[in-house]
Parts: structure tokens; sequence; C-alpha cells
């Protein structure tokens, strides 16, 4: 004999939101909880610049700009890049000869001939202009920035990619934005070039699904981290030494989301911050891979959010010597 059938029993709505609410705060409180466990406190002083009489970050500067590249199986991109940049910095040191310069190339653990093709520009302007640091194993963009900004000896560092997709001479362009926002509080300031200004043009030569990607992106940042910078992927930035110090001293990312985190951690400095429009050119070869490095990017976003709300990661002021 069957068994009469129970009689459904309906959540009403406010009970179905209640439990809806209560199932999203247990999972907030579960990715919090994942986020503060799985944080790994980064070194914050690179060995490279520990070795011997290697410059360091935290001592005096003794040139007019620092240029970091960082470089990640790039011997057919970085010539061109270096080509640019150079001629641009050597014309500029001949109209004034009190401008001094380094361009330091961070060897990313790359595979082809990066390192030999960068030391080719040590022989010829001389390794005090132009120095190559190579990484052992590959740590990913902002692992490789920051080991080059902590062995810089410049006043001003300028952060620049090794495909030349931004036009050298635009410096000029994220200078003026820098000195727009003197005085400087404790020395401090951050000029980013931007390509916000070219967002329509790159839209329509873009795939729905990667322009659905980006305007994700974009959210995630603006929701999560930063709010008034429209660009904050551009990897050409020019930061004063002290916000460079402070800034990689607590960064922890080391891969592509890097340039959010350095702009979170400016913005909880209070460190100002100008956008610039430059020049910007999408070259071949990019080592970006939408899908996945979108994913990974979404999920370094979330992270830092939740790893600073939660004290897994502190800002900590640091002193020069």
């Amino acid at each position: 004999m069957a068994l009469p059938a129970l009689p459904s029993l309906p959540l009403s709505l406010p009970a179905a939101a209640l439990a809806l609410a209560a199932l999203a705060a247990f999972l907030f409180v579960l990715t919090c909880a994942i986020a503060h466990v799985t944080a790994k406190t980064m070194p914050h002083e690179d060995t490279e610049c520990r070795k011997g009489s290697a410059p360091n970050i935290r001592d005096p500067a003794t040139r007019e700009l620092s240029v970091v590249v960082p470089s990640y199986n790039e011997e057919d991109r970085l010539p061109l890049m270096m080509d640019e940049a150079l001629d641009y910095l050597e014309k500029r040191q001949k109209r004034d000869p009190s401008f001094t310069y380094e361009v330091i190339v961070v060897n990313d653990g790359s595979k082809d001939q990066t390192a030999k093709v960068a030391k080719e520009y040590c022989k010829k302007y001389g390794s005090d202009k132009v120095r190559v640091i190579s990484l052992e194993k590959n740590r990913g963009k902002g692992g490789a920035v920051r080991t080059g900004v902590f062995s810089s000896r410049g006043k001003k560092i300028l952060m620049a990619d090794a495909d030349g997709a931004t036009k050298f001479a635009d410096i000029e362009k994220v200078e003026e934005g820098l000195n727009n926002l003197r005085p400087w509080p404790k020395e401090m300031a951050i000029s980013c070039g931007s390509r916000a200004h070219l967002e329509k043009d790159s839209i329509a030569k873009r795939s729905y699904f990667r322009t659905l990607l980006m305007y994700g992106f974009h959210f995630l940042v603006w929701f999560l981290c930063v709010k008034e910078i429209r660009d904050t992927q551009c990897g050409f930035k020019l930061l004063t030494r002290e916000a460079a110090l402070q800034t990689f001293s607590n960064l922890h990312i080391e891969r592509w989301a890097f340039d959010v985190e350095l702009l979170y951690i400016a913005q909880r400095l209070k460190i100002p911050i100008a956008e610039v429009a430059v020049n910007w050119t999408e070259i071949e070869g990019s080592k970006l891979v939408p899908f996945w490095s979108w994913l990974q990017m979404g999920r370094d976003l979330l992270f830092i959010r939740l790893r600073y709300m939660t004290g897994a990661w502190k800002l900590e002021a640091k002193k020069c010597n």
C-alpha cells in the first residue's frame, strides 16, 4: 500500500530570502577564511639586492632615471624597444648633460636568448647605463619588476614593457603628470600611462567574448580595489623613488594583477596618482592567455581585497638608509 505523499511546504518569500542571505554570508566567510589561510608573506627584500655592493632601493639615488624592463622570452621584441628607448635617452642626455639614466633589463627565467640579447646592449652602451638581472626561475611580471625596482638607482623609476607598445618618448607626458602632482607628500607620487582613450577602437577589434572579459575585469578592479584609475594595466608607470620603495616593499602579487595591488597600496598610503594618455600600439607576441589569465587575475583581485581586509597582509612603512 503506497503511503500518501506529504504535502509540499514551500518556503515563504521572506524565509527563502533569509536562507539565501545565510548561504551568501556562509560563502563569504568561507572565502575570507580561504584567502587568509592561503596568504603568503612575500620576502620584501630580494636577495639580488643584497649581494655584495649591488644597488639598493633603500640607498640614496645616484641617477635621475631608472627604467625597469621585465622580460620573459623577449628575444624578438626586446631589440625594438631597447633601440627606441636608448636612442631617446642618449639624445636627452646630449641635450642635458646633467640628465643621467640606467636601463635595467630583468630576464625573468627566459628559455630563449633574451639575456644574450640584453647583454649586447651592455656591451654597446656600457654596464653603467644598461644592466641585466637574470632570475633563475620565472616569477611573473610583478616579481621581475620588483626585482628591478629594488636594484634601481634613479630618483624616478619607470616601468616599461619589453614589447615597446608604448612610445618611449611619452615618458615626457608621464613626467608632466608627475610634476603636476607637486608638492609630493613625503616625496611620493605616481604617474600612470593610460590607454583608456583608445578603448572604443580596441573594442571594435576584439571579439564579443574578449570584450565581455575586459568589462568584467574593469568592474572587478573598480568594485574591489582601485576606484579612480581607468587603466590599471598599462605597463608604463613612473614613480618617485620613495613611492617605489613604499609600494613595492608591500607588494605580494607577482603575476599579471600586480599593477592593481600596486595602485591599491598607493591609494591606501594616500600617494597621489595621475593618469596620463599615452600612444600605444598592440604588438604581436603577448604572453597573456585571454581566458585563463583573466580568470587568474579575477581571483587575485578578490584575494587582494580580502587579504588586506582580514589582516593577512598589512602595510608597513619602510625607511631609506
